[in-house]
């Protein structure tokens, strides 16, 4: 299991435009559907032993967020050719059994996932009503084998605090997982 650390992107950089396809519903959502309220990326994927470690507290946070008036949707960049477990019809039936309510999108060109200069996953990205990036960094302390709950403590409180008409707390931990699997020659830089 590797441990490869988020990217601390500096706050205030504005979230990335993108349209990609949700392998749910089958439908494309443009980001400007998070426009004008806080709203909540994160990239994930089915195989992460990280992942699948905060599965239920992602779940669970994503109704906290949807009653917040909070959008969220995760992304998955991994390259499926390597990672098939990950393609869209197996991101479709990991959102069902994880009882995931937001859209589970698919970055195919992993474009998205440059442009937010994404490197794990999970990879947690919050961002205020204009836009602005506000949090980024881990969900929780919890990981595979350190016996802490998963509780979405941080992810939580950055939303409440955004949600109050704050800013959230400066100086999160970077999130802990596995690197997102890059198509041969496409890593960045």
């Amino acid at each position: 299991m590797a441990n490869t650390p988020s990217r601390m992107v500096p706050l205030g950089t504005p979230m990335p435009a993108f349209s990609l396809p949700d392998a749910v519903s089958g439908r494309t959502l443009d980001s400007s559907a998070l426009a004008g309220k806080p709203s909540v990326v994160i990239f994930i994927c089915n195989h992460c032993p990280f992942v699948k470690h905060i599965r239920a507290g992602l779940a669970d946070f994503a109704r906290y967020c949807r009653s917040k008036g909070v959008p969220m949707v995760a992304i998955s960049s991994n390259d499926v050719t390597s990672y098939p477990d990950d393609a869209p019809a197996a991101m479709a039936r990991e959102s069902a059994s994880a009882g995931y309510i937001f859209p589970y999108l698919y970055d195919e060109s992993q474009a998205v996932a440059k442009a937010f200069d994404a490197r794990c996953t999970p990879d947690l990205f919050i961002y205020d009503g204009e836009g602005k990036l506000a949090y980024r960094g881990q969900f929780d302390d919890a990981r595979p084998g350190n016996q802490l709950p998963v509780t979405g403590r941080d992810a939580r409180a950055a939303v409440d605090t955004l949600v109050a008409g704050g800013k959230p707390a400066a100086g999160p931990k970077a999130s802990i997982g596995c690197s997102i699997k890059w198509k041969p020659g496409n890593e960045p830089g």
